[in-house]
């Protein structure tokens, strides 16, 4: 059913999905590897520079998964440090996290050609493929969604983020909250653009507060916030001499 209680048909299709085999990495180090000479989909040849890795800690109690990478991102071959990075560095700034503290990754992990949204047949075939197995490995108490493409991974349908936003949800007994991707912010102005960063502070607030409880140890911010394109400058060559 729907996060109104409503049943929907879709459901079904979502619930009758073949098991995943047995897990394939032993890890994360291994499956990066993996992922690295992943060509197993059409995206890859979509004038990309190939797949693009996750960062942070494994493992780690809070995950986010955006949808796919942009142009900065196939750039330097990291998740979310372009704009939009920039603008959830922000955000998790405002409650309390530094973003080497979090695990970040991508359901998509070779941008579609134009920068388009990955559909939906796309998301599951590429996250059946590398995210349930980066998320066995992570082992996160929480995972933060960031916009309808993620969202729709999640739930095994189509959903609107606007309506489902601030909701959780339950994936295979990890709790899931659904929020708006910062790119969504960057196309806001005015009363709206201050609306949804409220409304990514309650829902990103939300999702550490539950987190925490569940790693009552974690620490969720260092002394010094990392430099993302830095630390991924040596990548970002690595890309650029292999095309």
């Amino acid at each position: 059913m729907d996060l109104w209680g409503r049943e929907d048909p879709e459901d079904r299709i979502a619930e009758e999905k073949p098991q995943e085999e047995a897990a394939r990495f032993s890890s994360h180090e291994e499956i990066a590897e993996a992922i690295r000479r992943c060509a197993a989909c059409h995206l890859r040849q979509e004038g990309n520079l190939g797949p693009v890795l996750s960062s942070g800690p494994v493992p780690s109690p809070l995950m986010l998964v955006g949808e796919g990478p942009g142009g900065v991102e196939d750039d330097y071959g990291a998740p979310l440090i372009g704009p939009s990075g920039q603008l959830l560095d922000k955000a998790l700034a405002s409650v309390g996290i530094t973003r080497d503290r979090v695990y970040v990754t991508n359901v998509v992990k070779c941008r579609p050609r134009g920068n388009r949204t990955p559909d939906i047949a796309e998301g599951r075939f590429c996250a059946d493929k590398w995210l349930r197995e980066e998320i066995r490995l992570v082992q996160p108490k929480v995972i933060v969604v960031l916009g309808k493409a993620a969202l729709r991974y999640f739930l095994g349908h189509e959903a609107g983020i606007v309506r489902s936003r601030g909701h959780w949800i339950d994936w295979e007994g990890i709790p899931v909250m659904p929020t708006f991707h910062p790119a969504y912010l960057l196309r806001q102005y005015g009363r709206d653009l201050v609306q949804s960063k409220w409304d990514v502070y309650y829902d990103l607030r939300e999702a550490k507060e539950r987190a925490a409880a569940a790693a009552p140890d974690w620490v969720w911010q260092s002394e010094t916030p990392p430099d993302l394109l830095a630390e991924f400058a040596a990548v970002r060559a690595e890309r650029h001499a292999g095309q």
